[in-house]
């Protein structure tokens, strides 16, 4: 082997020596190509050779700095193409087989020097230099020159089937495209029906028929999600979508991320391989520019102010060309050329009452394929031209279109109830628009999804209707109304001037009282003996709110009577047991009134039984029926039966005769929910617990509060049997180590995490009670 080949093995090729050998035994420096002779040459060798007549027409190139011949194998004696992978020009020789004495590029050493044959066939490497590297590409013609700044691009997955976005951040999308961050791109999306071929569209569009997209034979879909490549020729982020009707599970979803790559796309090609140019490509289009301009174009303007973008994100939507290939019949306006293809597309359009306005240009492109393959070449210019126009969408840098999807995923996203599937358009506004629904009137919020991340409430096009279950009334103080000012006021059993045991009596003697921040306590619903006037008509303004799930807007005041009652228990107590029998009536009948359901009559009202007519007197017992809510003597009203119809659950309380003989009869109410029962019918079952106790007057000062405890909690705390641990410092509950409520969040803890005591005016506390450590640090009200 010569020091030729020895060197030349181990990469080093910095001087080209002759490859004849005729006359200087291959030691010199090669001077000369040789076409024919298929070798370069030395001075000495290259004029022995050509001596010949037949010879001397040999066509001889001189070698500059850092020249790698040509492929012996790619070329004919001619120097024609010998095999189709190499079209358009001569491939650079990468070895020379010292044995066949020929120039071979990489894919002709494969295919005929791989294998056995390495061993027995030694090869010089050449190594091409820069100034060969540059003359090559200053001799490619602009088209091989496209072609080769193509050859290393890739696709990758940037969103998956569930809206997910598989780019990290901007640095990542970047580092994908494989393109500059500050340059400016625009981007071309397409979209069609499964089976009509856009991603082999796209490879033959742009990237000449190199397999970028995949591309399958098979029934099932080859692309899932959406797909992303940079075409480095035209500047543009190319972007693969998943086919329509194809999709079998998260069809919302995905038909929803269809529309966030046209909002962020410059130009969408729709794909469609139907001989006529069905409905479903004017109802799509229509119904993507109608849900573009209602849900996505404050988006974009709301995205360009938030992310401080020097480039704003335009709100006008993309152009479309609509990409038809036919093979039987005619294309769009062919039968009379006087006929525009675009404006019979807007006939079309207006014909279906589809307005696709939020489309800066809509164009047709057709070609009749009666042979494969299909010609793309004109797609290809149509495409081109549109990229060109600026004048409606500019190119922007990558991390501003990253920016925008990103902010359009984080706002339209999530699961899409089935019951939410709206048949009647492709992009419903159920995809877009928030999905709480009213619990009162079953209305929709109108906002748009995941708007409570920015604080925003919810808020439905129509008015809420009033829910017993809800007690959605609001009521607001009329004399600061007048005023010009709206503030909330809360029926609630104290005012906040007074101290708990005087409330908690007031609350017995003269009922509920409303109280303004402004005007202080502005009514009483017992002040007076007679002639008390409702509120609504005298000191209040009512408004019916919508009662939005994952809200206690009202379950809050108001509904810890119960509680208050339990709390203030010893104090009746021991003020009863001083009393007689019967001041202990009048108070038990007061409070009875006090804090019964909507459906009892009131004791001031029942004078006689109901059933037998006896009059009652003074110290007679007054029985409720709690299936009709009349009065009764004990008599007729000593049955007990289940009554969970009214909220009473599935235990046996006391009905009347009649009603005990009707239990076969469903009652015809509004019906509670399962699990929560409201709040005048849990304090009703406080108060029987108090009214029963303060009955036995000996036994006043030993009231079982563990009884009662269970029906006077309020709907925000915790059950007892559920908390099993402090929630602060974990300490397991046992008999030496009492469980206590905080009245702020309602969880349970331990005495040493929740000595604290705070007004918590929220929930109605207006005095100081007891807060768990947590909650005493908040700053402000509670």
């Amino acid at each position: 082997m010569s020091a030729h080949t020895q060197t030349a093995e181990k990469g080093q090729n910095t001087t080209l020596l002759c490859q004849e050998s005729y006359v200087c035994s291959g030691t010199d420096e090669a001077i000369f190509e040789c076409d024919e002779c298929r070798s370069l040459q030395c001075q000495r060798c290259e004029e022995e050779l050509h001596q010949p007549e037949r010879l001397r027409n040999h066509e001889r190139t001189r070698i500059r700095p850092g020249h790698v011949p040509y492929c012996d194998s790619c070329k004919g004696a001619n120097g024609n193409i010998m095999h189709a992978s190499m079209t358009g020009s001569r491939q650079i020789a990468a070895v020379r087989c010292q044995v066949c004495k020929i120039n071979l590029c990489v894919e002709c050493q494969k295919r005929t020097h791989a294998g056995g044959n390495r061993r027995k066939h030694p090869v010089t490497v050449y190594h091409a230099g820069k100034a060969q590297e540059q003359e090559e590409e200053e001799g490619m013609d602009e088209e091989t020159k496209r072609r080769k700044m193509t050859e290393k691009v890739v696709s990758f997955l940037l969103v998956d089937e569930t809206e997910e976005i598989q780019v990290r951040n901007e640095e990542e999308f970047i580092k994908k495209l494989d393109c500059s961050p500050d340059q400016h791109l625009k981007v071309v999306s397409i979209f069609g029906n499964t089976g009509d071929g856009k991603s082999h569209t796209l490879n033959h569009t742009f990237f000449y028929g190199r397999e970028v997209f995949k591309t399958s034979p098979a029934q099932e879909s080859c692309t899932v999600g959406v797909w992303a490549a940079y075409d480095p020729v035209r500047k543009v982020v190319v972007i693969d979508t998943e086919g329509l009707l194809g999709a079998t599970v998260n069809l919302s979803q995905r038909t929803r991320l269809l529309l966030k790559v046209l909002a962020i796309s410059d130009l969408v090609i729709y794909r469609t391989r139907a001989d006529r140019l069905h409905n479903d490509l004017f109802k799509f289009l229509g119904d993507a520019s109608e849900a573009y301009l209602k849900h996505f174009t404050k988006e974009l303007k709301a995205t360009t102010a938030r992310c401080g973008l020097d480039v704003p994100l335009s709100t006008l939507g993309p152009g479309v060309i609509i990409f038809h290939e036919t093979v039987y019949t005619k294309l769009l306006g062919s039968d009379h050329p006087s006929e525009v293809p675009e404006k019979l597309i807007q006939d079309r359009f207006r014909k279906l009452s589809c307005f696709p306005e939020a489309f800066s240009s809509i164009h047709y492109k057709g070609t009749r394929t009666y042979n494969p393959p299909t010609d793309f070449s004109g797609l290809r210019r149509a495409v081109e031209q549109q990229l060109e126009n600026n004048t409606t969408r500019s190119p922007r840098q990558p991390g501003v279109i990253y920016k925008a999807l990103k902010a359009l995923s984080d706002r339209f996203s999530g699961e899409i109830p089935d019951d939410q599937m709206a048949h009647s358009s492709f992009f419903p506004d159920e995809y877009f628009t928030c999905s709480s629904v009213c619990l009162s009137c079953g209305c929709g919020c109108k906002k748009s999804m995941n708007h409570a991340k920015e604080g925003v409430p919810h808020e439905s096009k129509s008015r809420c209707r009033y829910s017993h279950q809800y007690d959605n009334r609001v009521y607001t103080c009329k004399a600061c109304y007048e005023r010009g000012m709206e503030v909330n006021v809360v029926p609630k059993t104290s005012a906040s001037t007074d101290s708990p045991w005087l409330g908690l009596a007031k609350y017995a003697w003269s009922g509920y009282v409303i109280e303004c921040p402004n005007c202080g306590v502005v009514y009483r619903s017992r002040q007076y003996w007679f002639g008390n006037q409702d509120p609504v008509n005298t000191v209040v303004r009512t408004e019916i709110e919508h009662v939005w799930p994952g809200t206690d807007g009202f379950l809050k005041d108001n509904n810890n009577a119960a509680q208050r009652l339990l709390d203030g228990m010893n104090f009746m107590a021991q003020s009863v047991s001083e009393l007689s029998l019967g001041p202990t009536k009048a108070v038990t009948s007061w409070l009875t009134d006090q804090i019964a359901p909507a459906y009892w009559r009131p004791n001031s009202q029942i004078l006689s039984c109901k059933k037998c007519n006896t009059p009652f007197k003074d110290n007679d017992t007054k029985h409720h029926c709690r299936a009709c809510g009349e009065g009764f003597c004990d008599g007729c009203s000593s049955k007990t039966r289940p009554v969970p119809e009214r909220g009473w659950g599935p235990a046996p309380v006391r009905v009347c005769d009649n009603c005990y003989d009707n239990r076969g009869i469903q009652l015809d109410v509004a019906e509670l929910p399962s699990d929560e029962e409201g709040g005048t019918l849990i304090a009703r079952k406080v108060g029987e617990a108090v009214q029963n106790t303060l009955g036995a007057v000996v036994t006043a000062m030993d009231i079982p509060l563990g009884l009662v405890k269970d029906a006077a909690r309020p709907a925000y705390w915790v059950p007892d049997h559920e908390i099993l641990h402090c929630h602060n410092c974990r300490k397991e509950f046992s008999i030496k180590l009492s469980k206590h409520h905080c009245r702020a969040c309602g969880q349970g803890f331990c005495d040493e995490c929740s000595h604290d005591r705070r007004a918590v005016p929220s929930r109605g506390w207006d005095h100081p009670v007891r807060v768990c450590f947590n909650c005493n640090k908040k700053p402000g009200d509670l």
